[in-house]
């Protein structure tokens, strides 16, 4: 199974790979990067080595978190974003989302509690957990490369 394939099945049924990681679809590809909360660097989020999101998910296929969306905020086109809680109570995620629903990027915390908060400022968001977790990404290119 392809990366794009196992999100997208994932994403059907509400849920993504319980780590910390973020997922970008590029048409028909998904970068999968490990990814770390440190407050002290600009954005809050630290991106790092990428993985085969397929072969982790082939390896253990329960790795998975449902996820709950708790606030959405429309953008220009129909898009969305989206953020809220995993079935755990101490994770978080925030994500964009297409006009039809699918998953453009996702990022998913194990240690932030809730996303409940979404503050976008022209191509820019800002996401705060319940836990004060505060992460700003470039909407169209979360990774920042």
């Amino acid at each position: 199974m392809r990366d794009v394939e196992a999100l997208d099945s994932l994403w059907a049924e509400y849920c993504l790979p319980l780590c910390d990681a973020l997922y970008v679809r590029q048409g028909e590809q998904v970068r999968a990067h490990g990814v770390s909360y440190d407050s002290d660097r600009p954005g809050g989020l630290v991106i790092g080595e990428s993985f085969d999101l397929a072969a982790e998910l082939a390896e253990d296929p329960e790795w998975v978190s449902w996820v709950d969306g708790q606030r959405e905020v429309e953008l220009p086109g129909g898009e969305q974003l989206w953020a809220g809680e995993g079935d755990q109570g101490s994770q978080g995620f925030f994500a964009r989302l297409a006009e039809d629903g699918t998953l453009v990027w996702a990022v998913f915390l194990t240690e932030s509690s809730p996303f409940t908060e979404i503050r976008p400022v022209g191509r820019e968001a800002t996401f705060t957990s319940t836990a004060g977790v505060v992460i700003t990404v470039d909407i169209d290119d979360p990774a920042g490369r």
